[in-house]
């Protein structure tokens, strides 16, 4: 049913990101009233040097 994608800095550990998609679940089934089997997530660690915000990379930032 609902699939969720999500990029984030890579480097964050298994227990956050276990965390993360545990709370998501639930409150997707909340909302939603599903079944946690029905919701995918998808973890895409994205190097710094490959995100930029408003022209500037990411891994030039001070």
């Amino acid at each position: 049913m609902p699939t969720f994608r999500i990029e984030l800095f890579e480097g964050r550990s298994q227990e956050k990101k276990r965390e993360l998609v545990e709370a998501l679940t639930k409150e997707t089934c909340r909302v939603l009233e599903c079944d946690p089997g029905s919701v995918d997530i998808i973890l895409i660690d994205v190097k710094r040097e490959h995100w930029a915000t408003g022209g500037v990379l990411w891994s030039e930032r001070s």
